[in-house]
């Protein structure tokens, strides 16, 4: 009876270790994006006429972002 219950509860543990990998991922991602925004507002704000380098910058860097992001959830969906 023991084991049976434990062996029902365990594929339960798998997923919610798969969740809250895809969770953090997706949240830290969402933190770097938004800090890149904030900090390419204030660049902007201070110096007008570099608006377009920081701009081609910004969206540089949140691809990459992006990529790690993705690449972390593929990883998280294959090993969990």
């Amino acid at each position: 009876m023991l084991l049976s219950t434990l062996l029902q509860v365990t594929p339960d543990i798998g997923i919610i270790g798969k969740a809250i990998a895809i969770s953090v991922t997706v949240l830290a991602a969402g933190l770097g994006i938004s800090k890149i925004g904030s900090s390419a507002m204030d660049g902007i704000a201070r110096q007008p006429e570099a608006g377009g380098d920081i701009r081609i910058s910004m969206i540089i860097v949140a691809a990459l972002i992006e990529g790690v992001a993705l690449f972390a959830l593929v990883i998280a969906g294959f090993i969990l």
